[in-house]
């Protein structure tokens, strides 16, 4: 099948976070642009949602709690070390 240009113009800031995206994903922009178009065609619409799970403040928060070594416990030698330390 003969391939073809297209040309997209897009905010500097989102193509670098698009193209992150796509590298976690494990594909390239092009890739990334091809795959949508097929489901467009695929479904006569915009059928789906590419997303990568990102956690929620909470997590975020104590991610970096971990990171820095802050608000940690343990650790514990026993299970029951465990329980009496959760039970407090």
């Amino acid at each position: 099948m003969a391939q073809t240009n297209v040309n997209i113009r897009i905010d500097e800031q989102d193509k670098k976070l698009f193209d992150e995206i796509c590298g976690q994903l494990g594909m390239n922009m092009s890739t990334a642009f091809n795959v949508f178009a097929k489901a467009v065609i695929r479904q006569g619409g915009i059928p789906f949602d590419l997303s990568i799970e990102r956690p929620n403040a909470e997590t975020r928060e104590a991610i970096a709690d971990v990171n820095a070594g802050r608000n940690l416990s343990g650790p514990y030698r026993s299970r029951d070390a465990l329980r009496e330390a959760l039970d407090a």
